[in-house]
């Protein structure tokens, strides 16, 4: 399977080249990336970078290629903006000698206006411009996606409370898809390892980068794996190698389709997630006009907002016990192949990265 670069590297190739370039060294088509956290460096493609009118600001162009034909940023055309700036508050120990300006098409936090933006891309463009930055200045950066803000719409990202445009997300230096067989190997791999050390450490799964993200951030374990949509088959694979406890983590709009049954969660293959609000809100007994006003929503998390604003405790009893049946099903799912015992605890994230619901015996694992 081809591999291509995930999103900040294409944004730090680009924002190295307009640095250079304002350095007035010479244009290269290809620029090097340090990956600190990888140990590892990459040579990446850059279309473009030119000076802008007065010489004062460099525009450096370039189009991302994940390798992934699904993936909503290949060929996504990336500008960045970058001009000097004469520091006037050295002696401030907290100041950030790199300024990230959210253009056009980047995606923003709704309630802070902040651009949402990795971790790991932070760092990623910390260690590829820093040594370029003059002594006394700091570096305004600004990056655009002209169509940003077009393909935001074909994603998930308001729900999470980001809007105008993509986010900036990628933990990990190479992309693959979630559904491929890379994904499940890597996944494997990376779980042989944490059980080389501690076979009794909570293991937590995580779907995707936001799942990934907020795990970390809010030190939900020590040994967080992100799994993509492979979920079923690596519960098993951890069954099987006598994992004690593991914990799933993630959006309770992706993770509700395991409710369901539905343990491969790629869109492409299964989906079913209002069907299955629908059932779980009859079988809660919830009142039939409410059930019916569910029925008229387009999307779960139009849903629990509505539920929300008319009963908020109904709504919490709702989404409680899509938790505990998340749980229930799981245990279900992995008895079907192994006889070995693990205990499974569930925790649910909203749009505002809230962890908002926790199983019955998710609450005794964080």
């Amino acid at each position: 399977m081809k591999k291509g670069f995930s999103l900040p590297l294409w944004v730090t190739a680009s924002a190295k080249s307009a640095v250079k370039k304002l350095l007035d060294f010479s244009f290269d088509n290809y620029e090097s990336v340090l990956v600190p956290q990888e140990k590892k460096t990459f040579r990446v493609k850059v279309h473009s970078a030119g000076f802008l009118t007065d010489h004062s600001k460099v525009l450096a162009i370039t189009f991302a290629d994940s390798g992934l034909d699904l993936d909503i940023t290949k060929n996504l055309e990336i500008w960045t903006l970058a001009s000097f700036k004469k520091r006037t508050n050295e002696n401030q120990s907290s100041h950030e000698i790199i300024n990230i300006i959210p253009g056009e098409g980047v995606g923003t936090h709704i309630q802070t206006s902040d651009i949402c933006i990795s971790e790991f891309a932070k760092q990623l463009l910390k260690a590829n411009l820093v040594e370029y930055i003059p002594t006394g200045f700091d570096l305004n950066l600004e990056i655009i996606f002209p169509h940003g803000k077009f393909l935001a719409e074909r994603t998930s990202n308001r729900s999470f409370g980001i809007v105008d445009g993509l986010s900036i997300i990628g933990t990990s230096s190479e992309t693959y898809s979630s559904a491929s067989q890379e994904q499940i190997n890597e996944a494997k791999s990376e779980l042989d390892k944490i059980l080389m050390n501690n076979k009794n450490d909570k293991i937590v799964f995580v779907i995707g980068e936001n799942g990934l993200d907020l795990a970390r951030n809010q030190q939900i374990g020590k040994s967080i794996i992100k799994v993509g949509n492979w979920l079923g088959p690596l519960l098993i694979y951890a069954a099987v190698k006598n994992v004690q406890r593991i914990f799933i983590f993630g959006y309770h709009g992706k993770l509700i389709k395991l409710a369901g049954g539905i343990f491969h969660t790629h869109n492409h293959l299964a989906d079913g997630r209002m069907e299955i609000l629908i059932y779980l809100a009859y079988k809660q007994k919830i009142p039939n006009k409410l059930i019916n006003k569910i029925i008229e929503c387009t999307n779960i998390q139009d849903a629990l907002e509505m539920i929300e604003s008319i009963d908020s405790k109904v709504a919490n009893q709702l989404w409680l016990n899509i938790a505990n049946t998340i749980e229930l099903r799981t245990l279900q799912y992995i008895s079907k192949y192994t006889t070995q015992e693990i205990k499974v605890g569930v925790g649910l994230f909203n749009k505002s990265r809230e962890i908002r619901w926790i199983s019955k015996s998710g609450g005794s694992m964080l």
